[in-house]
């Protein structure tokens, strides 16, 4: 991770850019970042034993709701401090988009299918069905959202007018994202569709294939089965392409239907047929509000590079944390649902507010109090938080560890501890 300036003097940090040392790193990003990858681990190999804190079948917050959106938030602070300086506008659009073009690709071969999982030593993906979405691809593409965003649309102008008119611009970015997805949510008429499984999720693998109907014929629907977000993705990228284990399979009393997945992973023939069909919950139209998130972590960013002193961080993010959420449980009080895999708007607005919040709370011990001892492990995670969610997303940890056996495979810490909890 880049080095980050903390705080802007005008005209004065101009003159003394070349003889000033390199500044310190804001110890509570690097805190907040390796928060997130802690939150990571805990629900991904958590989740199982304890489904209250993994990912919410559909609409609902759980715990492992909100690491994506932390995620991207604090990619978008870090990037108002990366850029706050942008001599060549060009050149630094390069570098932000090679960055983002090695993240994507990073994020393909860990979460495309090429790793097989703790259960398989083996390698390597089908191209026709590998998949293109994932993690650090929805991060890399509100990555560079946010940093074309810094780069293009800041106003550079006198301390006076104040740095919010610098960031307009942003906002309209905002503003028109959050458009154009609900309209498209909304808006878009979905018809009946069809998907062809080369094994039916209710019976063991096999050469046999299936064809499942899902009946929709209606526009703004936000179920499983009939939303838009769903059908842009079958369409543009292809059916073949998206996460064929959707959360949603372990959904109950969805319009007084159920899945009923087995803990075997197969559903019963007698499911509603969206059950069986494949849903990307980082898809295209829900990566236009991730976005969006990256570039209010940006505005947290600007206040953190332009207000000098503690307390006016602290209050400027305060009430801008707590009116994004009171404008978000207001959005989810008349009807519209805080959605993980459709990134709703009102979503959006709640964890982006508690990801402010819990930014807020962490400056205050860490570079305020300056609590850094109670917090080193998390500095130290987040200072190497790529190399730990690679080893993490690829498994790559838990496989070398149960790689070591008494006698049998079956005779190793992994499966010790596993098995009280996951039963087959």
């Amino acid at each position: 991770m880049a080095d980050y300036v903390l705080i802007s003097n005008g005209e004065e940090d101009h003159a003394l850019i070349a003889a000033t040392p390199k500044p310190p790193r804001v110890a509570s990003l690097d805190v907040f970042r390796g928060l997130c990858v802690f939150l990571m681990m805990v629900v991904d190999y958590g989740g199982s034993i304890v489904p209250a804190i993994a990912h919410s079948p559909w609409t609902g917050l759980h715990l492992a709701d909100f690491v994506m959106p932390f995620f991207l938030f604090i990619a978008g602070v870090s990037l108002a401090l990366v850029y706050k300086r942008v001599s060549n506008r060009v050149e630094s659009t390069w570098k932000a988009v090679f960055r983002a073009v090695k993240l994507f690709l990073l994020g393909v071969l860990l979460q495309g299918g090429y790793f097989h999982g703790v259960a398989s030593l083996t390698f390597g993906v089908d191209i026709e069905r590998i998949r293109w979405f994932g993690i650090l691809q929805r991060i890399a593409i509100g990555y560079i959202v946010a940093a074309l965003c810094e780069i293009w649309l800041s106003r550079r102008t006198s301390r006076e007018l104040g740095f919010f008119r610098s960031y307009y611009w942003h906002w309209c970015a905002i503003f028109l994202l959050s458009a154009i997805y609900s309209g498209l949510l909304y808006g878009l008429y979905v018809p009946d569709w069809e998907f062809k499984a080369s094994t039916p999720t209710y019976l063991t693998p096999s050469n046999d294939s299936h064809v499942y109907v899902v009946k929709c014929s209606m526009r703004g629907d936000l179920g499983p089965g009939c939303n838009s977000a769903g059908m842009i993705d079958r369409y543009i990228v292809g059916v073949d392409h998206l996460y064929s284990k959707p959360v949603y399979r372990n959904l109950k009393d969805y319009y007084l239907q159920e899945c009923n997945m087995s803990t075997g992973g197969r559903i019963p023939e007698s499911s509603p047929s969206w059950c069986h069909t494949p849903f990307d919950p980082e898809g295209i139209l829900s990566t236009l509000t991730a976005a969006v998130t990256c570039i209010i972590g940006l505005q947290y960013g600007h206040i953190l590079a332009h207000i000098q002193d503690h307390k006016g961080r602290l209050n400027i993010w305060s009430l801008f944390s707590v009116s994004m959420f009171v404008l978000g449980s207001f959005l989810a009080f008349i009807g519209v649902p805080v959605n993980k895999s459709l990134y709703t708007i009102s979503y959006l607005l709640i964890t982006s507010a508690s990801a402010g919040l819990t930014f807020c709370a962490l400056y205050l011990l860490i570079d305020v109090y300056g609590y850094r001892c109670m917090t080193f492990v998390l500095e130290w995670m987040g200072i190497h938080s790529l190399s730990i969610f690679i080893i993490v997303t690829s498994n790559l940890a838990v496989i070398a560890i149960q790689g070591f056996y008494w006698t049998h495979p079956e005779n190793n810490i992994v499966h010790w501890i596993m098995t009280p909890f996951v039963h087959k």
